[in-house]
């Protein structure tokens, strides 16, 4: 599928997904809400780890408040659940590990489309901004999720009522993100972290992340319970079987992914 406003490319089992309205900094669109979520499942398909960036200096601003089909009595219940939903959830639930690679500045739903990935990494001079309050709005696209549980109920709440800016260095000391990278680095360091995951042990990797995103709804013992199911699982895998043979022989291990 040919896309417009984002643009895709998978290499050596990595894919990057890129917001590619640099001369908007990536705003979302009607078309561009639409074209991340296929182009996720796209990209899941034909790889073993996604990154998500911003082409130009912006990660994403958030809604295109000029977006013809976001003019006029906007129904913002009906945009949330119908075209955010959709994008959200094909980021969150992707079955290979996510890196969302903060270019620049994220703000609004652009903020927490990127607190979606499995690991933010951002660039130094990046921030991000849960703007919604200025103009009489709530944090939206998970925004009031992904805070509380990321960087605790105190600064979540300032966030959101205060607007204020969070630098990348911020965001890593909260825990909003997992770090924040010098400018002159950033690519260098997310194609790193990426090709690691791509070379990864697949199963391994999903097993994490759904143990580590079920841990809020589960009691301790339900916990136990289910680490004790997907360590069976990934028990039972060539990657398992692989690893344990290099780390026998000294040598890096060479997994099969999927």
């Amino acid at each position: 599928m040919e896309y417009e406003t984002v643009q895709l490319d998978i290499t050596d089992g990595l894919a990057v997904l890129t917001l590619n309205r640099p001369e908007k900094m990536n705003a979302l669109t009607t078309q561009m809400r639409a074209e991340v979520a296929y182009a996720m499942k796209d990209a899941a398909k034909q790889s073993r780890a996604i990154v998500l960036t911003g082409a130009g200096p912006a990660f994403c601003s958030g809604q295109d408040l000029g977006d013809a089909s976001s003019t006029g009595q906007i129904d913002l219940e009906r945009a949330l659940r119908d075209e955010y939903e959709p994008m959200l959830e094909a980021v969150y639930d992707c079955p290979v590990p996510t890196i969302a690679a903060v270019n620049g500045p994220a703000a609004g739903a652009g903020a927490n489309l990127a607190l979606c990935a499995d690991v933010v990494i951002a660039t130094e001079s990046a921030y991000f901004l849960q703007a919604f309050a200025r103009i009489g709005l709530l944090p939206d696209a998970g925004g009031t999720w992904f805070m509380p549980r990321q960087m605790g109920f105190a600064k979540a709440m300032g966030a959101a009522l205060f607007a204020d800016k969070i630098s990348a260095r911020q965001a890593d000391e909260w825990g909003l993100i997992w770090e924040a990278v010098a400018d002159d680095q950033f690519e260098d360091h997310w194609r790193k972290r990426a090709a690691y995951l791509a070379n990864g042990p697949t199963a391994g990797f999903r097993a994490i992340k759904t143990a580590i995103r079920g841990t809020y709804d589960k009691t301790l013992p339900q916990q136990l319970a289910a680490e004790a199911h997907l360590q069976g699982e990934c028990g039972r895998t060539r990657d398992f079987a692989e690893g344990v043979v290099a780390f026998l022989e000294k040598r890096p291990a060479k997994f099969e992914g999927r």
